[in-house]
């Protein structure tokens, strides 16, 4: 009779395990570990990160998988009353309990040191601080000892005896045999010590990868830690690698029989799962008297009575209370509070907030002032909000103006407490760029060259193109080291390097978040983050608050401030007028440099060919430029339907239902839902389930049975085979890059208003722009030359003049200007510019020396505004400026207010290049004449001609343009090709730079900041472009002038 072979097999529990959340230590991702554990057919594995819970969402769901037993855990370098390091200690969670505390041990080690460290003393599990009493002996968890290899006899007795002290009946020995030098010798120290004490001994790999075949990767993640070359790294590399999970057999010879079968013993003590935690609402929020229920509606109907003064329409009354059952149902009601309670704070403080995403498909969220979207306006699909075969929270984004959002967060944490909210954790992961350095220093690269190899990367070049980039910088590809280089690196990518915040995921619970995961420090001041990221908060279905910054929120309030301002009475967002005809016709033009959202030159080229005329379209607008529609096919033939060019057609009345109002082509995200459900026999919980299938198909393959259930039931309702694939088509097309309606109906009304506050209130927006600055798509200099371009006066900076921020300044006509602020001036502090603004309000600066006296400027300070040519209306031109700003700098002491006599010296004034030269470095623009004003004779000569020449130019027309590079874009769905935008003196120039052409001539694309561009003009319409066949780099012409572009590449 035959034997199974693996029944002869030890049964063995890995009990200590770190993965690569132990950053750049572990070298195997969790699930990864996972896998190997079950192929190896161990009984249990613990994943045991140092000081960290981060990576055990992913082996958990990992593990359900493989039907594995994990154990959740950890390990502390424990400190002595010295602070230096004493032992290893591996604590694993017996139950819910024990879970808890080791994250409440966690977050108190990480909270009482810096950001990516922590801090665990003896103390804190014997004699704990009266606040951590309950961690005394740290209850319902196993702990074991890992003795350091060679430990001599006295001082492991010594480290175990007070293991017993602290954990009596729940601490062992672990013994570490790694075929290192003298492990005899250590197995005899371990047995010796636990037999006299009457501790077990439990066997342990201390395992940070998987395989074997990890150990050069392992290497190459140690002397990064360490901050070495792996030459320089000596003893401290392992020995060998032996520190992966080893087959049973292996350590069947190598363990004693006792020390294997102990870790079935312990694991079968750890019982608890993730599956066991349960997220509990904040519920302070309800007045007393009143039920979470009862008080959402309570709210809802008030806010809806606001919102439709007039009575609240049919549609939207059933609507509402659809929701409000379901969210009853759901017990949804103190996540609705909570979101509305944040709201009302931020509105109350007069700082602008918008929801936006699938909560836009709420009627509530709409009546609770939430989002901005009617409901009575729009076409919902509250199941992509929530669903009740999904049974997992709701997402609502709010997005606040990014200059405020902090007064936002600040508020949570004050409210809530730092152990009941936490922003959510972000993985950072390797990046081309940051693998390329990290490896090639690991591996001892000259820095110059790998800076140079790192700086030619891009986003988009794959491990082939790390080859050309090798050779470019001048290191053969074929070499060793090229090899090793590119090896590891590639397998380096997405490897997770440190853990970073969320920009504003918040979780919020009833009670302690820190015993449901762990919290640690963030690297800004008063935050503090979780060690889980979104996706492990969404696998374990925990409440997510998002709290986002929005740059363009911030203009239109300051905006409206402005304008507020110069009326003299409040106008508010809402008071902006609806479906402004001159609004619309400024949009088709393409007239849209710095409004939200459709500036791109994607959306720029869409805007003369689609006209919108009214906000639906704007929503199509702003939702149609996405990958989704672009990779489905669905432009084109939705433009020639609006166009009249092609018939509007529908395969049945329930697709029309669904398609109409795109006139047929599927464009948002809740259409293809739609799709599903009425075509295909979904469920509204089985049609989101396929829109969240869609978002992840790449990541986890699960699109593949939606589709046979969508083919099979458009079949069974009688639609052809090609109609279903076609869909089906559609549906891979969107996957991942579908844009929801309800998202694009919010950020529609945000590229409305902008687009009327450009329309109507130019200098409002400009100055609006420039101190919501960094935002967008184009820099200040652009935004002051499109500005000036559209007859807004542009004041430059002065300090008799300025304050800090760009302001409106009345000139006595019918327009005001607007005055460049202190701000701008390069290197000024704000402090600097608030006191120059304090002084000048009690009276005008006599002379530089009077400003410097009373707004305590240092030399700096006035050198820095002479260089801006802030000081012209004191001292004259820049260079006689700055020779006053030298002598006018007040000395200290008793002669700070004595003036120098001397006789005035006059200086040259500069040239106009010279001026423009200084404009650019210490402003970032000129207010002066475009630089290529300058260079069109030289230009001229070459044949370059301006944009407002080849604005002229008949379709296919060969051309030459020169301009300023601005933006560079390569979107991914664009198949290589790379889109620049350049400027001269009389505009913009669109270039298209196909993929042959960046491949040859990617050193000038790339690095060029005045290019000169041969190829052949297109036109069709209003829409034109230079289609690129050779580049030419002009730098130079730009002499000591410095022109940065904004790349998206």
């Amino acid at each position: 009779m035959a034997t199974n072979s693996s029944e002869a097999l030890p049964a063995y529990a890995e009990l200590q395990c770190v993965s690569n959340f132990t950053f750049l230590r572990g070298a195997s991702h969790p699930e990864e570990l996972v896998a190997r554990a079950s192929q190896l057919g161990y009984q249990a594995l613990a994943l045991t990160d140092e000081c960290s819970v981060a990576g055990v969402v992913r082996a958990h769901t990992e593990a359900k998988k493989w039907g594995l037993h994990l154990v959740i855990g950890s390990q502390f370098q424990v400190s002595d009353e010295s602070g230096r390091p004493a032992f290893t200690l591996i604590a694993l969670a017996q139950n819910r309990n024990g879970y808890g505390n080791l994250c409440e041990l966690i977050t108190l080690g990480r909270t009482r040191a810096a950001k990516g460290s922590y801090c665990l003393r003896l103390a804190d599990f014997t004699q704990p601080e009266p606040a951590y009493a309950h961690l005394r002996g740290l209850p319902d968890c196993l702990v074991l000892l890992a003795p350091k290899h060679h430990i001599a006899k006295p001082d492991l007795l010594q480290q175990a005896q007070w293991l017993c002290a602290a954990f009596p009946d729940r601490a062992w020995l672990a013994l570490t045999l790694l075929h290192k030098s003298r492990d005899a010798q250590h197995r005899s120290v371990v047995e010796h010590v636990a037999h006299s004490l009457g501790l077990p001994v439990v066997a342990t790999g201390d395992v940070c990868m998987h395989v074997r075949s990890r150990k050069p990767m392992q290497d190459t993640l140690t002397a990064i830690r360490l901050r070495k070359s792996i030459a320089d790294c000596g003893f401290e590399l392992a020995p060998n690698a032996e520190q992966h999970l080893r087959a049973r057999l292996r350590l069947g010879n190598l363990y004693p029989p006792a020390a294997l079968a102990e870790t079935l013993k312990i694991a079968a003590r750890c019982t608890f799962s993730l599956d066991e935690l349960r997220y509990e609402y904040p519920d302070e929020l309800v007045p007393a008297g009143e039920t979470a229920a009862s008080y959402l509606r309570g709210e809802t109907y008030l806010g809806a009575h606001r919102r439709f003064p007039l009575g609240i329409p049919a549609q939207v009354q059933q609507q509402l209370e659809h929701e409000l059952a379901l969210i009853a149902e759901m017990a949804y009601e103190p996540y609705f509070l909570t979101v509305y309670d944040i709201v009302r704070f931020a509105r109350g403080r007069q700082i602008l907030c918008q929801g936006r995403g699938s909560a836009a498909n709420s009627a509530v969220c709409y009546c609770l002032g939430i989002t901005e979207v009617d409901p009575a306006r729009g076409n919902l699909l509250f199941e992509r909000f929530i669903s009740k075969e999904r049974n997992e929270p709701p997402d609502i984004d709010v997005d606040f103006e990014h200059q405020r959002r902090e007064e936002v967060i600040q508020y949570i944490y004050a409210k809530y407490g730092r152990q009941r909210a936490a922003l959510t954790g972000v993985v950072i992961s390797y990046r081309p760029k940051s693998v390329l350095r990290d490896v090639g220093k690991a591996l001892g690269v000259d820095l110059g060259l790998v800076d140079q190899v790192a700086k030619s990367h891009r986003w988009w070049d794959g491990s082939a193109a790390l080859a050309e980039r090798f050779a470019e910088c001048g290191l053969d590809p074929s070499s060793p080291v090229a090899q090793h280089w590119a090896d590891i690196a590639q397998k380096l990518l997405s490897f997770p390097r440190h853990l970073s915040q969320h920009p504003g995921g918040f979780i919020i619970a009833r009670g302690k978040l820190l015993r449901l995961v762990p919290i640690e420090n963030a690297a800004m001041p008063e935050r503090s983050v979780v060690q889980w990221d979104k996706d492990d908060l969404d696998a374990l279905g925990l409440l997510k608050v998002d709290i986002l910054a929005l740059g363009m929120l911030s203009m239109i309030r300051r905006a409206l401030e402005l304008i507020s301002q110069q009326r003299g009475e409040r106008f508010e967002l809402q008071d902006i007028p609806a479906e402004d005809p001159a609004t619309y016709a400024m949009i088709g033009r393409a007239d849209t440099v710095g409004v939200f959202q459709i500036e791109s030159r994607a959306q720029m080229s869409m805007l003369p060919r689609l006209l919108p005329r009214t906000f639906y379209d704007l929503v199509i607008e702003v939702a149609i430029i996405r990958p989704g529609p672009i990779q489905g096919g669905m432009i084109h033939p939705y433009l020639r339907r609006r166009q009249g060019l092609e018939p509007v057609t529908y395969p049945s009345p329930a697709i029309e239902q669904a398609l109409a109002r795109t006139l047929g082509v599927p464009i948002f995200q809740e259409q293809v839902m739609q799709i599903a459900m009425l075509a295909g026999g979904f469920t509204p919980g089985e049609a989101d389930q396929l829109r969240r299938a869609m978002a992840a198909w790449k990541r986890k393959g699960q699109l593949d049975k939606f589709q046979d259930k969508l083919t099979q039931g458009m079949r069974a309702n009688g639609y052809s085979e090609e109609f279903a694939q076609q869909i089906c088509q559609q549906v891979q097309g969107f996957a991942e890059y579908g844009f929801p309606e309800s998202h694009a109906a919010s950020f529609a009304l945000l590229a409305y208003a902008s687009s009327w506050l450009k329309c109507h209130e130019p200098e409002a927006f400009l100055a609006a722009l420039l101190n919501s600055q960094p935002m967008g798509f184009y820099a200040p200099a652009q935004l002051v030359q499109d500005s000036r371009r559209h007859g807004v006066t542009v004041l430059p900076v002065d300090v008799q003049a300025s304050t800090w921020e760009a302001a409106l300044e009345d000139m006595g006509r019918a327009r005001p200007a607007v005055r460049l602020g202190l701000n701008m001036v390069s290197g000024l502090a704000q402090e600097a510019g608030f006191r120059i603004e304090e002084a000048r309000a009690i009276e005008p600066f006599a002379d530089i020396h009077d400003l410097a006296l009373r707004a305590q400027l240092q030399r700096l300070d006035l050198e820095q505004l002479a260089d801006a040519n802030a000081l012209a209306s004191l001292a004259g031109h820049r260079r006689q400026a700055l020779w006053q700003a030298v002598a006018g700098a007040p000395d200290k002491g008793l002669l700070q207010r004595a003036a120098i006599a001397e006789d005035e010296i006059q200086l040259p004034a500069p040239s106009e290049a010279d001026d423009i030269v200084g404009d650019y470095r210490s402003l970032g623009l000129t207010l002066g004449r475009h630089p290529l004003a300058l260079l069109r004779p030289v230009l001229a000569k070459m044949r370059f001609l301006p944009a407002d020449v080849l604005n002229t130019f008949a379709d296919r027309q060969v051309a030459r343009a020169c301009g300023i590079v601005t933006v560079r874009q390569r979107p991914e769905t664009a198949k290589g090709v790379v889109f620049l935008t350049m400027e001269d003196e009389t505009g913009a120039v669109n270039v298209i730079v196909w993929r042959d052409l960046v491949d040859r001539q990617r050193k000038e694309l790339l690095g060029a900041s005045l290019l000169g561009v041969y190829g052949i003009w297109q036109r069709e319409g209003d829409v034109r472009n230079l289609v690129a066949k050779r580049l030419v780099d002009l730098s130079h012409l730009l002499g000591r002038l410095t022109a940065n572009s904004r790349d998206f590449c």
